[in-house]
């Protein structure tokens, strides 16, 4: 595992440093989020894919992100009680970042590369775009906020097997 996109350093939730390679060579689900969106109901679909699979294989990380329409305005402690309480959610999650722009985490620089949005536009549109990553993070795959997680099931099994 020596792809450079596993080790870039990120820090959870709770201020412990990890990379995408410490989750053992598992293929990752990675999603921006927010808890005051539209699409926030999607962490349950998420929660599901989270528990469904990890003993298969697959990792689902959530990066909470304030830029879209100031939707997650909590700080680390206020989005992780509300994930936990509001959808159960336990899978692992991260310290809230910038996945645009000049302050763009170094993780979303990578993933915007490898997988360019439409038309070849590498921005984040909105909160919870999904990327799904291969194992060994040769393989990076891009995904709507509009896709629900539930509608990731085809793609996840094919990249488990």
């Amino acid at each position: 595992m020596s792809d450079a996109l596993l080790n870039i350093p990120c820090t959870t939730i709770k201020g412990e440093q990890k990379t995408l390679a410490d989750f053992g060579g598992k293929a990752l689900l990675v999603v921006n989020t927010a808890s005051k969106c539209g699409f926030t109901p999607q962490y349950k679909g998420l929660e599901e894919l989270w528990e469904k699979y990890r003993d298969k294989g697959l990792v689902v990380l959530g990066f909470p992100c304030n830029q879209f329409g100031k939707q997650e305005p909590g700080n680390e402690g206020e989005i992780s009680q509300f994930c936990e309480l509001n959808f159960g959610v336990s899978f692992p999650l991260f310290k809230k970042i910038d996945v645009n722009g000049a302050d763009a985490h170094p993780l979303y620089v990578q993933l915007k590369k490898r997988a360019p949005g439409m038309f070849g536009s590498s921005g984040i549109k909105w909160n919870f775009t999904k990327f799904l990553i291969s194992s060994d993070g040769g393989k990076v795959k891009r995904f709507a906020p509009i896709t629900k997680p539930e509608e990731l099931t085809a793609e996840i099994e094919a990249l488990l097997r």
